[in-house]
């Protein structure tokens, strides 16, 4: 992983696509040290537009046009359906740049082909990004160079972690773990408020005492004990603990979670499929 971007680095951006992602990423990088006059973001939206350049000083097109050929990274975060049809648009004025897609499903291969570049980096971050939090894994084509990966890291690095995998089946894996997982966090976040609720807490008091034993527990694994050991501590012999968590195992939880990665491994594989083109 590379370090954030820093007041002296400040490489010429381009985003298309100026959505919550994209939004996301222009504010960490502002608070990294790039300089908003360094960044361009393509958004078709009037009201977006009108919102990027209010709240962060960015500069702003509703079209591709030659302003982006100075652009040393392009970002691509629209919808992968449309990128093919934005990259068209844009290809008579890209120049030489670094091409870094955050658009879900899209291979390596594809979008060298659309892009007509081996300069190209495929990401897929997280919800998270939108607090800085966000984690995001990464594979590069063959045509990216050292410095090319270090550049690219240090762009994703301002919404958060970023890692890099080899291979796009590496990032269906990681599709499956933090891209989805934040939904999962938050399926159980809200059936453990629903539980405690059914036990006379009214709303606002389970969210509060719900949310503020995940993070004491999140603060608590940061410190880098093994989950089991964790759990095994809090679990004293014929406790109410163990009463629970005997209750989650008998409802076959373990195998549920493992089920439902696997389930959005599959469909993340099976949607870059779709989205190239091919069949399984």
């Amino acid at each position: 992983m590379s370090a954030p971007l820093t007041a002296k680095s400040h490489p010429r951006l381009a985003f298309i696509g100026g959505g919550q992602m994209a939004s996301a990423m222009v504010a960490g990088l502002l608070r990294a040290g790039q300089d908003p006059a360094s960044i361009l973001v393509v958004e078709p939206t009037p009201a977006q537009r009108a919102h990027l350049e209010q709240t962060l000083q960015v500069s702003t097109a509703a079209c591709a046009d030659a302003r982006l050929s100075a652009a040393d990274v392009v970002v691509w975060a629209v919808k992968p359906q449309v990128l093919r049809q934005a990259a068209d648009a844009a290809r008579a004025h890209l120049g030489a740049a670094l091409h870094v897609s955050i658009a879900a499903g899209l291979s390596l291969q594809t979008l060298s082909d659309w892009l007509h570049s081996q300069r190209v980096v495929r990401a897929m971050p997280n919800t998270a990004a939108l607090v800085g939090a966000g984690v995001t894994g990464m594979a590069a084509a063959e045509g990216v160079s050292a410095a090319d990966r270090q550049l690219a890291a240090s762009v994703l690095a301002a919404t958060g972690h970023c890692f890099w995998v080899d291979s796009d089946e590496r990032i269906d894996a990681v599709t499956a773990v933090s891209g989805s997982g934040p939904a999962y966090v938050f399926h159980f976040l809200e059936a453990f408020q629903a539980a405690a609720q059914t036990l006379g807490f009214d709303t606002e008091a389970a969210r509060e005492l719900v949310l503020r034993t995940a993070a004491g527990a999140v603060a608590q694994a940061q410190l880098g004990e093994p989950f089991g050991m964790l759990r095994a501590r809090v679990t004293s012999p014929q406790g109410t603990t163990a009463a629970a968590l005997n209750c989650l195992d008998a409802q076959g939880t373990p195998q549920a979670m493992q089920a439902a990665v696997r389930a959005a491994y599959e469909r993340a594989a099976a949607l870059s499929l779709e989205l190239s083109g091919q069949t399984a």
